[in-house]
């Protein structure tokens, strides 16, 4: 095959997922591994960083063996070697980048260092194959909620972000409070399906000086009292509800927020992304919201939401297309910024 062709070794550990893909010119997944910690966590509660770097150290070299074994190439095969570099827990990316800047100094390949946002982002070129810039992207995980518009591949603006809690971190408080444990997200969801999204008025925050910035540390502190209230008065708690209402509070402020903003941008194309992303009802509500306004709906696989090297992958591609290079210097910023160098 000739230059048209390029294939990357992509790496991610940002979190608690080690994993790495082969991924062929941005789109075509070759290899996708993903070792997850969540049963180890799930002890705890949440995520224990030191745990999880400890892991990634154990895991790393695995998953990318296996990853190149499965796409049936070797290092020989890459144009480039890929890894998040941020955002993330410090200890856990740290891992992966001194993985990929080692490899690419032993095979002389390419090293360029991705935005883990960027990434999430991304993930919705694989299964779509006739997506392309200009659209909006919802980002929505444990750690971001970010409304961006996506002008090209590799520029981004942010119209808004999370003042507060990120939507998934609340998702895991809530799941904790009402007893169902940890990752709350899948639980939550689960557990709505048995509940009445009616039963309790929770609120949906505006913030004030941005219609596209969010929090939701009210409707987080609401269910808390909520359930106060309940044992104080000695009223019956039914976890099935609260679980249904708290995430229809949640997918009616982000529907909300996205609509506003395809509608001042005439956007005709709006995708979600990231671990939330793979919630039914919130992809429901917004497949129904594009569908009212005429704007073609985009998301990936849950497999592809949840943190993942393929996205990575994808990501890669484009920024090696637009020039992106790092050197031996680099770094792990876990509060690295999306459009940030």
């Amino acid at each position: 095959m000739g230059k048209d062709t390029i294939r990357i070794l992509a790496i991610e550990s940002s979190c608690d997922e080690t994993a790495a893909a082969v991924v062929e010119n941005g789109r075509k997944v070759l290899s996708n591994i993903i070792s997850s910690q969540i049963a180890l966590h799930t002890l705890y509660g949440g995520v224990v960083p030191e745990i999880a770097s400890r892991k990634h150290i154990e895991k790393i070299n695995q998953v990318i063996t296996e990853a190149l074994r499965q796409a049936d190439m070797t290092l020989a095969d890459m144009d480039a070697i890929a890894v998040t570099y941020g955002p993330g827990l410090v200890g856990a990316l740290l891992v992966g980048v001194a993985e990929a800047k080692a490899i690419s100094y032993a095979s002389g390949k390419t090293l360029i260092g991705v935005h883990h946002i960027e990434g999430h982002i991304s993930a919705n070129y694989i299964e779509n194959k006739d997506l392309e810039p200009p659209f909006l992207c919802l980002v929505v995980s444990g750690g971001h909620t970010h409304l961006v518009r996506v002008a090209d591949y590799g520029r981004y603006e942010i119209l808004g972000r999370t003042r507060d809690d990120a939507a998934g971190e609340a998702f895991d408080k809530v799941a904790r409070a009402i007893g169902l444990g940890y990752p709350g997200g899948p639980k939550i969801e689960k557990a709505s399906m048995k509940g009445n999204a009616g039963a309790i008025a929770f609120p949906r925050a505006k913030v004030a000086d941005n219609p596209y910035d969010f929090s939701f540390s009210g409707v987080k502190s609401a269910v808390l009292n909520y359930i106060n209230g309940c044992k104080m008065k000695n009223i019956e708690i039914i976890p099935e509800d609260i679980a249904a209402s708290f995430q229809k509070a949640v997918v009616d402020v982000l529907v909300e927020h996205a609509m506003h903003a395809v509608q001042e941008y005439h956007a005709e194309k709006f995708a979600i992304a990231g671990g939330v992303a793979s919630n039914s009802v919130l992809r429901e509500s917004m497949r129904a919201a594009c569908e009212k306004r005429g704007v073609s709906f985009y998301h990936p696989s849950p497999i592809l939401c949840t943190d993942n090297a393929a996205m990575i992958g994808a990501a890669a591609y484009y920024e090696y297309l637009g020039g992106t290079r790092h050197g031996w210097d680099l770094n792990a910023v876990p509060n690295l910024k999306l459009g940030e160098r």
